[in-house]
């Protein structure tokens, strides 16, 4: 659980402008900022931020909320997640609050060994690589420098059965085994996992050791030996060089993704710190989803052999349901003898980024997957490409580039858009479910404690000044509208309205404070203070009165019930002359 009060410091510190932009372009009008809307198809701009009052607002949809909220929906993060990324990018530190009672708890404590093991056992190599003559000579020899190798926290796993003999219980506790790092024989003997290795340590987002990859120097087998996979570590979740290269990706807003680890530090050295590598499997969903919310290009770089072209079919099958419009994804093949390491070390910086610039972009890519082994020239190869086309539009879920494949189609095809449309099936315009309504009109109104919420969290100071509804109200607005009062009522200082929405974040009427903003948002924002102060202090006399005629009725029924007692008999002759007045 993530403390409230970091919440507030965090949207403080965040501006919304800054962390949509690293999403989608802005622009400038007036006093907000502008775009087409990411969360509905459009073809003017009706999506607007507030850099005043810290929130988006699209007078299409509806969509509405604050950069936490933006994040996640545009990203698809969770809430833990999306502040973790909004945190990092303003240089804070997320602090975890967990009550004793969680399981939480118990898992991290289960868990704490294991990272632990992983920390020690980095330590250890990378005091190793100072006494290895070898394996130093290895490192020069690749071109990498003591400050990179520093900053990737290479080390050396010495050929012998036992490294790790100067840790206490490295070959009696159970951690080291789970962690990875050491192996017990079916006959019960312990020894290390790595051994005449020079050793890479894989981070978490955290930072956290978790695992290790190992390259073996000279002859030898595996070449590579990563971790197995941990109750700390999971290969289709993790990419070697993340958490070293996130500030250059989100600089550039463009993610190289490589094949070896080797091929990440030889990067770094010479200037481009912005590629990762995947660690032995192929680029998973989760990898790609991480990519995309830090960078708007994607760029596959793979060996130009036939290993190297399977791996790049399977990372482009990857990206099909998860395009969007608004990023890039290329695919850039070295030649055959190559890959980025020894690119770089042979022809420089310049002459890979080139490489880089000229990627074959994903449309041309899927070309070239969906003609592979056809005779365009022949109808049989012409049916063949259009089969195979189908089994991959049905997949993407991007409208435009969608749209787009299928003219190319036919352009190449030499035959009629309509006929691919035929094949291939019409755009699936796909679009988030909460949002699929626009903006309901104002012939459906709100409830009056619908739109007092909303009054709150515009101007949260109403509570100080005119105060708030003293008695329990029934239905569910009403309860949502007494959260809103409760929250506000906790905080021992000035609240935003940013601060108000995130804290009701997991509410039970979290989902009808979220309608209410949608719906009531515009039209209450631009309201001048004076009438919204007077909306305000008529919504609290209407809630009143509305309060003491369900009371009295609720008297009136127990009354023919039973006798009323002294307190219910004074309590129901108070509320008939407050009516009365009323």
């Amino acid at each position: 659980m993530i403390p409230r009060d970091f919440i507030q410091t965090l949207l403080s510190r965040v501006d919304i402008v800054d962390t949509i932009e690293r999403y989608i372009p802005l622009k400038k009008a007036g006093g907000n900022f502008v775009a087409r809307c990411p969360f509905h198809q459009e073809k003017s701009p009706s999506f607007s931020v507030s850099p005043v009052k810290q929130f988006y607002y699209c007078f299409g949809c509806g969509a509405t909320g604050t950069a936490i909220s933006f994040v996640m929906e545009y990203t698809g993060a969770g809430f833990v997640e999306a502040v973790e990324e909004l945190a990092n990018q303003v240089g804070l530190e997320v602090p975890q609050t967990h009550s004793n009672d969680q399981p939480h708890n118990k898992a991290q404590d289960q868990l704490a060994p294991l990272f632990e093991c992983c920390q020690q056992a980095m330590l250890h190599y990378r005091e190793q690589l100072k006494h290895s003559s070898v394996a130093i000579d290895y490192l020069k020899n690749r071109g990498v420098s003591g400050e990179v190798a520093a900053r990737f926290g290479l080390g050396f796993a010495p050929d012998e059965w036992r490294n790790l003999e100067s840790f206490k219980g490295a070959y009696t506790d159970s951690a080291w085994i789970e962690s990875g790092l050491v192996i017990q024989s079916d006959e019960g003997k312990r020894y290390d996992r790595f051994r005449g290795r020079v050793m890479f340590p894989i981070l978490n987002a955290k930072g956290q050791v978790i695992g290790f990859g190992g390259r073996v120097i000279g002859q030898g087998e595996p070449k590579y030996l990563n971790s197995p996979e941990t109750p700390i570590f999971e290969k289709g979740h993790e990419l070697y060089g993340l958490t070293q290269a996130k500030e250059s990706i989100r600089e550039r807003s463009q993610v190289i993704v490589v094949e070896g680890y080797m091929d990440v530090v030889a990067l770094s050295q010479w200037g481009i710190g912005y590629a990762v590598a995947t660690l032995g499997t192929a680029t998973t969903a989760t990898h790609l989803q991480k990519l995309m919310r830090l960078a708007r290009r994607i760029v596959f770089s793979f060996d130009g052999d036939k290993a190297g072209r399977r791996a790049a079919k399977r990372a482009f099958e990857g990206v099909l349901p998860l395009l969007q419009d608004s990023k890039e994804f290329s695919f850039l093949f070295l030649p055959e003898s190559e890959d980025p390491d020894s690119f770089i070390r042979a022809h420089g910086k310049e002459a890979f980024e080139q490489q880089v610039n000229n990627a074959l972009p994903f449309s041309e890519y899927f070309f070239e997957v969906i003609g592979e082994d056809s005779d365009l020239s022949t109808m049989e190869g012409r049916a063949k490409v259009l089969t195979q086309a189908k089994n991959y539009l049905e997949q993407i879920k991007a409208p435009v580039m969608s749209a787009l494949l299928r003219e190319a189609i036919a352009k190449r095809l030499g035959v009629t858009v309509d006929l691919v449309k035929g094949v291939v099936g019409e755009v699936k315009v796909h679009t988030i479910a909460k949002r699929t309504a626009l903006v309901p009109r104002r012939d459906q109104p709100m409830s009056l404690a619908s739109r007092m919420l909303v009054a709150l969290i515009i101007d949260p100071s109403l509570i100080e000044r005119f105060g708030y509804p003293e008695h329990y109200l029934r239905g569910r607005d009403e309860e949502a509208l007494l959260a809103v009062v409760d929250l506000l009522r906790d905080q021992s200082g000035p609240v935003s309205p940013q601060s108000v929405l995130e804290l009701l974040r997991g509410h039970t009427h979290f989902h009808l404070i979220e309608e209410a903003l949608r719906r009531e948002w515009v039209a209450l924002e631009h309201t001048p203070q004076d009438e919204l102060d007077l909306f305000y202090q008529d919504g609290l006399l209407r809630l009143e009165e509305a309060y003491i005629g369900a009371r009295v009725q609720d008297l009136m029924s127990l009354s023919q019930e039973r006798v009323l007692n002294e307190a219910e008999l004074v309590e129901f002759q108070r509320l008939l002359k407050l009516k009365k007045k009323r």
